[in-house]
C-alpha cells in the first residue's frame, strides 16, 4: 500500500465508526449525555469533524466545508464561527443539537474532501526522516511505488537507505504495491519483487552512482521549492509576527539562563554522535541542557540531566519526564496541548507553548527569551538540501525566521566541537610548563652545574638592568 492508500484507509474506518454511532438515532438520543460531565454523541460527532476540517482546510490552504457549504448556518450553534470544540464547558458541550442526518452530511462531506486531498499524495521524494526511520526498524529492502527522487529537489533519504545497506527499488507502481498483502514474503533481485517465483512487478533499482545522478539533476529543481518556500514564510510570519518579532507567548520558565550558555539537543540525523563530540565543552561551560523530544532521553542516556524538556510528553520516556527538569508542551493556536493528559497523569507540572512552529525552534526562542548568552544547537538540520527535505517542508518558514531573529546567538554544535579540539586548555599548558620546569631543575641538579648556571643568570640579570639605567641616566 502507499501512504495515500493507508491514509484513505484510516479516514474510511472513521467515516464508518461514525456512522455506526449515529445510525438511526434522533435528535434527542444524540443529545442524551449519561451524566451531567459527559459529552453527547452529537458533541462527538461534530466536534472530531470540525477539528479534521479545520486541520485539512489549514493544510491544503482552503476554505473549510463548514463555511464553504453553509453548516455553520445549518446548524446554527451559537458559537464563534470558527469554533471547533477545544476547550468547551459543559454547558457548550449541551448547546450542540443536531439530527443525526445533519451531522452524517457534514461528516461525509468533510470525509470526501479528506479522501480527494489525501489521494493526490504520493511517495516521490523520500525524506531523511522516513529513511532514517526505515533503517531503525532495521528493514533489508525498500520497494517504492513511487521514484524515491522526483528532481524537485535533492533529498536525502535514498542516501540514507542505501549507506545502511538497505536495497531500494523505485517506481514499481501502486497496482504491484496493492497486490502484495500484508505479511507476504517477498524476494528482491535485480530490480523485480516476486513472491515465490511469480514476479509481483518490476522497477529500477537504486544504487549509490544511480542516486547520485538523480540528485545532480534535482538541484535544478530547488528554485521552484525556493519560490513556494518564500510564500510559506511571509504566511507564517502574518499567524506568528509577535512571537517571532517581540517574543510575546514564551513562556516564563523558574530557571534562570542569563548570562549563562545553552545546548538544544533534537533528535536529528547523528545528533548522539555530536553529543558525545561536545562533552568537553560540555563539562568547561556547564550549559542549560534543553531536550527536544526524544533527545532528552539522549541527554539521560549519555549520562546528563536535562535542565528543560521541549515537546509532546508521549514522544519521551517516564523516566526522562520524571528526572526533574521542566516540561514546556507546544500547543496548537486553540490551546490544546497533545501530551498533556499525560503529563497530568504523571503527576508532572509543565507549562504550555502555544505555536504553529516546531519543538526545535520552540526551544530557541524559549532559550533566548530566557537571555541566554549562547545557543548551541545539536541534531538541527544545517544544511540547504536537509533544509528543503519534505519531511521537514511544513516548518521550514518557522526554522527560518527563528534563525533571522537569534542571530549570531546560535552556533552548530559540531563547529563548537572542532574549535574545541583545536584549541590547547590552559590547564594542559601549566601542566606542560611546570613539567618542563622539573625536568629542567632536576637535570640541572643532577649534573652539579644549578650553581654555575645562577651565577650566568644573575650575571645577565644585571647586565641587562644597567643597560636600561644607562638609557634614563
Amino acid at each position: 500500500m502507499t501512504s495515500a492508500d493507508v491514509l484513505v484507509d484510516g479516514y474510511d474506518r472513521i467515516r464508518e465508526a461514525v456512522h455506526g454511532a449515529v445510525g438511526r438515532l434522533n435528535r434527542d438520543d444524540l443529545a442524551h449525555r449519561v451524566d451531567p460531565q459527559a459529552n453527547s454523541i452529537a458533541w462527538l460527532v461534530w466536534h472530531l469533524t470540525r477539528v479534521q476540517d479545520d486541520h485539512l482546510a489549514d493544510a491544503s490552504g482552503t476554505e473549510q466545508v463548514w463555511l464553504a457549504q453553509g453548516y455553520a448556518e445549518k446548524f446554527g450553534l451559537p458559537f464563534d464561527r470558527l469554533d471547533i470544540g477545544y476547550g468547551h464547558s459543559s454547558d457548550q458541550v449541551a448547546e450542540v443539537r443536531a439530527s443525526g442526518r445533519l451531522l452524517l452530511e457534514y461528516h461525509d462531506a468533510v470525509h470526501e474532501r479528506t479522501v480527494r486531498s489525501v489521494r493526490g499524495f504520493t511517495d516521490a521524494d523520500l525524506d531523511r526522516r522516513t529513511a532514517e526511520a526505515l533503517v531503525a526498524a532495521e528493514v533489508v529492502g525498500v520497494v517504492n511505488a513511487a521514484p524515491s527522487i522526483s528532481g524537485r529537489y535533492p533529498n536525502l533519504g535514498p542516501e540514507v537507505l542505501l549507506s545502511a545497506g538497505v536495497e531500494l527499488i523505485d517506481g514499481v507502481g501502486a497496482q504491484t504495491v496493492r497486490r502484495i498483502k500484508d505479511g507476504t514474503r517477498v524476494r528482491l533481485h535485480e530490480g523485480a519483487v516476486y513472491s515465490g517465483d511469480e514476479e509481483m512487478g518490476r522497477g529500477t533499482r537504486q544504487d549509490a552512482d544511480s542516486v547520485a545522478d538523480q540528485l545532480i539533476e534535482a538541484k535544478a529543481g530547488m528554485s521552484a521549492q525556493l519560490e513556494a518556500f518564500s510564500a510559506n514564510t511571509i504566511e507564517f510570519l502574518r499567524k506568528e509576527r509577535t512571537l517571532i518579532l517581540d517574543g510575546i507567548g514564551v513562556p516564563e520558565l523558574s530557571l534562570s539562563m542569563e548570562g549563562r550558555h545553552a545546548l538544544v539537543l533534537a533528535p536529528g540525523y547523528g545528533h548522539a554522535d555530536d553529543l558525545r563530540r561536545l562533552r568537553r565543552y560540555i563539562r568547561e561551560y556547564r550549559p542549560v541542557l534543553i531536550g527536544v523530544e526524544s533527545g532528552a532521553d539522549t541527554l539521560r542516556k549519555s549520562g546528563y540531566l536535562p535542565d528543560v524538556i521541549v515537546g509532546d510528553p508521549d514522544e519521551i520516556g517516564t523516566d526522562t519526564l520524571k528526572s526533574g527538569a521542566e516540561v514546556v508542551i507546544p500547543a496548537h493556536l486553540d490551546g490544546h496541548a497533545p501530551g498533556l493528559e499525560r503529563i497530568q497523569d504523571l503527576g508532572i507540572g509543565a507549562v504550555t507553548f502555544p505555536a504553529t512552529g516546531n519543538p526545535e525552534d520552540l526551544a530557541l526562542l524559549l532559550a533566548d527569551a530566557q537571555r541566554a548568552s549562547l545557543i548551541v544547537t545539536v541534531g538541527f538540520q544545517a544544511t540547504l538540501g536537509e533544509f528543503l527535505d519534505r519531511g521537514r517542508s511544513g516548518s521550514n518558514p518557522s526554522t527560518f525566521l527563528t534563525r533571522l531573529r537569534l542571530g549570531s546567538k546560535v552556533i552548530d554544535g559540531a563547529a563548537v566541537a572542532t574549535l574545541q579540539r583545536s584549541r590547547t586548555p590552559l590547564s594542559a599548558v601549566l601542566v606542560l610548563a611546570t613539567a618542563a620546569l622539573v625536568v629542567v631543575t632536576v637535570a640541572l641538579t643532577v649534573s652539579g652545574l644549578g650553581p654555575a648556571v645562577v651565577d650566568v643568570l644573575d650575571h645577565s640579570a644585571k647586565s641587562v638592568s644597567a643597560y636600561f639605567r644607562g638609557l634614563f641616566a
